[in-house]
């Protein structure tokens, strides 16, 4: 293979794991374990974690907005 198509391939990879990483980091999942188990697969398999993150991404993260639910009361 030509040099330059493996270096642009690798680069490309690395750019789809960091991709993958920030955007598990800021979505919201419907079961909140799944955030560490996808987290974990594409740290351990890069390039396959990340491409399979991509296609379960739909089914595994909500759409609905973050509630903002402060409590301030006390108990002492």
């Amino acid at each position: 293979m030509d040099r330059n198509l493996i270096i642009g391939l690798i680069f490309m990879t690395i750019a789809l794991w960091f991709w993958a990483i920030i955007d598990i980091t800021r979505s919201r999942f419907k079961n909140p374990i799944m955030n560490t188990v996808c987290l974990l697969v594409v740290l351990f398999f890069p390039a396959l974690g990340s491409i399979l993150f991509l296609i379960l991404r739909k089914k595994l993260i909500t759409k609905e907005k973050r509630k903002f639910q402060p409590n301030f009361t006390r108990t002492e």
